[in-house]
């Protein structure tokens, strides 16, 4: 499986892990937790839902009634409700315990947050201290390069790469307010942190929030360091 379907494997397990949902509600939900600029299309979506089906992760509940397309004239969509089997479940859990290099990468990095509250906090931590490393190993090649444009290209080139380094920076800042939280947390220290609340870094192309990162100050997720014990 690739691992821009993994992605999306994990998202739809993690939404159904809360409720059942049919195909629609489920699509604005990813949507929602994957990001506005990366809208899902039910020519992507519904090829995953039966992949999922047929490897027993899913139930389809009502899936014998015959589909009919929706016109201006009946508005009809059949609506079939999807859920978690007990494989599903386990293999929910399975990617909620993945704390691997896979987990730190962009997209990954964000579905994964979003079910924080469901993880483990030894996992969080993991996971925050493997995206930490894998933004400062890219620092490291983003300054070497902005030091070679300099040289070799115009001022608008070596701007856009100033921002793409400053973006990156402010995101290991952030991972940094929540890796401290979670150590907080841990040992029962109040955080030095400031508020102790974290604020979401924008992306290295300026689009704001990274696609698939959740804001961390309210629902559906939790705060950084919030145990599903703790809620």
């Amino acid at each position: 499986m690739g691992r821009r379907s993994g992605v999306l494997e994990f998202a739809v397990l993690g939404l159904l892990h809360d409720a059942p949902m049919h195909g629609y509600e489920l699509r604005k939900r990813l949507n929602i937790l994957l990001g506005a600029l990366r809208a899902l299309s039910y020519g992507t979506l519904y090829p995953c839902l039966k992949s999922l089906v047929a490897q027993g992760f899913l139930v389809e509940d009502n899936p014998d009634v015959e589909y009919v397309p929706a016109t201006a004239l009946n508005g009809k969509r059949s609506k079939i409700v999807y859920r978690l089997s007990p494989e599903g479940k386990q293999r929910f859990e399975e990617l909620l315990a993945d704390s691997g290099p896979d987990a730190w990468e962009d997209e990954r990095f964000g579905v994964h947050f979003a079910f924080f509250g469901q993880t483990d906090r030894a996992v969080r931590m993991r996971v925050l201290e493997g995206r930490r490393s894998r933004l400062e190993e890219r620092l490291e090649r983003m300054r070497g390069s902005l030091a070679r444009a300099r040289e070799r290209f115009d001022d608008y080139t070596v701007e856009l790469q100033r921002h793409g380094l400053e973006s990156v920076e402010r995101e290991v800042r952030w991972l940094n307010e929540l890796i401290e939280t979670e150590r907080a947390n841990r040992t029962g220290r109040p955080s030095t942190g400031g508020s102790g609340t974290a604020t979401p870094p924008t992306t290295s192309d300026g689009r704001g929030q990274e696609a698939g990162s959740p804001d961390p100050s309210g629902p559906p997720y939790d705060r950084p360091g919030r145990s599903a014990q703790e809620r």
